[in-house]
């Protein structure tokens, strides 16, 4: 029964915290409007979410064993339940970058307080690899549904509305129950009370960054992450400014780019087990820049008809967000050849590292981008995702060769920290 308790625990939490984190390019879209901002300063959002997480993610390797999963997962959803209620009732921009930085603190105590509790909800290997998968659907899922509740808030008839803000009364009540079901479920942990964990972390952490394969592992991320929010974070824009969509429908429309994301990971899944990694994701990355040259020149001579829903959108708000299943394989595979790559011990480390660079190129994408839709239209933002598309490929290549060099002989820190 407590186990049950935890998993629905988990399952909300996840749930949660997917549908705040990816409200990033609704909200962008919807300050614009509502407190009379440019694309510019909107897109400041994503580096209060990213680099909060990023932050939070380093500092989380000194006391998070100490701390104990459970207290930190309350503690998050204490400050999310907070952020939530205060944003309605202060209704200011600056608040919303309060709003986004609490989301990315809070996130970064639950992704890893989620991770680590898997193992006591589950009795092996298999039980494990299949929650965690699940429980990765379920998030996709909150990215979904949470599209769809965000544009039930949007008043079409009035852009400077902040009629969306009230979405917020209800993601706090849901953080609340996660709240009162997380705290009086029993979790069996123990905490590590060693006063020398935090230099050793810091420490380890800076050793295992410096080593050759994962340099460019952590480079490959960071430019993945780069094209997906810049991407994912300013497709409700692109749809409003340069589709001509209601801002409601805009939003709605940026759901298809997560469902192909989800589709893609699934059918990765299957390929990758047939066919060398490299090849794959190259196939993937060419497919994605070859859409990106196709799809954009459908944005242009739209006519003047108004759109009114999704049986009369153009084209192009259907075929573009496709690109999703084209990209998003590349994290989950690099992701799992760094760890297969790493020692058992370092994975905790390495996971560290992952949220960090993962959030810092979240924020770079969206700044630039942001500046770019500004200076030149939301066209040109888009094909700017051409270059860094090149770029990863070339990272791959060069994984691909150091990663091969590693796998004979595992990274140890005893055993002079990554020489070989």
């Amino acid at each position: 029964m407590a186990h049950w308790r935890l998993k629905l625990s988990l399952f909300i939490n996840y749930f949660l915290f997917a549908m705040l984190l990816n409200s990033v390019g609704t909200v962008i879209l919807q300050v614009q409007s509502t407190y009379h901002i440019s694309e510019s300063s909107a897109g400041i959002l994503e580096a209060f979410k990213d680099l909060s997480i990023a932050i939070m993610s380093f500092v989380m390797a000194s006391f998070i064993g100490r701390l104990g999963y459970k207290k930190a997962m309350l503690l998050a959803l204490a400050l999310v339940a907070g952020a939530s209620i205060a944003m309605p009732l202060m209704n200011t921009f600056w608040m919303t970058k309060l709003l986004f930085a609490t989301v990315g603190i809070s996130f970064a105590l639950i992704k890893v307080s989620v991770y680590a509790t898997i193992g006591l909800v589950t009795k092996d290997e298999g039980e494990h690899i299949s929650f965690m998968n699940f429980i990765e659907s379920f998030f996709m899922i909150g990215i979904l549904l949470g599209n769809f509740i965000f544009s039930l808030f949007i008043d079409d008839t009035n852009p400077s509305s902040s009629s969306w803000t009230q979405v917020y009364y209800w993601l706090a009540g849901l953080a609340i129950i996660a709240f009162l079901l997380l705290y009086t479920t029993p979790v069996s942990e123990t905490t590590n009370n060693d006063s020398q964990s935090e230099s050793s972390s810091f420490g380890e952490m800076f050793r295992l960054a410096i080593v050759p394969v994962v340099l460019v592992f952590v480079a490959s991320a960071f430019i993945y992450v780069l094209i997906e929010q810049s991407i994912m974070s300013w497709l409700p824009t692109f749809n409003n400014k340069v589709l001509h969509l209601p801002a409601t429908l805009s939003v709605q429309m940026a759901s298809i780019l997560t469902a192909s994301a989800a589709l893609g990971r699934f059918f990765a899944g299957i390929l990758l087990r047939k066919f060398p990694w490299l090849f794959v994701l190259t196939i993937c990355i060419i497919a994605a820049g070859s859409l990106v040259i196709l799809a954009l020149p459908l944005a242009q001579n739209l006519g003047n008809e108004a759109i009114t829903g999704w049986g009369n959108a153009p084209l192009v708000a259907f075929v573009f967000p496709l690109i999703g299943f084209l990209i998003a394989p590349i994290y989950p595979a690099i992701n799992s050849i760094i760890l297969s790559t790493l020692p058992q011990k370092q994975h905790g480390l390495m996971s560290g590292l992952i949220v960090i660079f993962s959030a810092l190129g979240g924020t770079t994408g969206s700044f630039i981008t942001g500046h770019i839709f500004e200076a030149f239209g939301g066209q040109t933002a888009f094909y700017f995702s051409l270059i860094p598309m090149g770029i990863l490929i070339t990272l791959l290549f060069f994984f691909k060769r150091i990663q091969s060099r590693y796998q004979s002989n595992p990274i140890d820190f005893g055993k002079g920290g990554g020489s070989h």
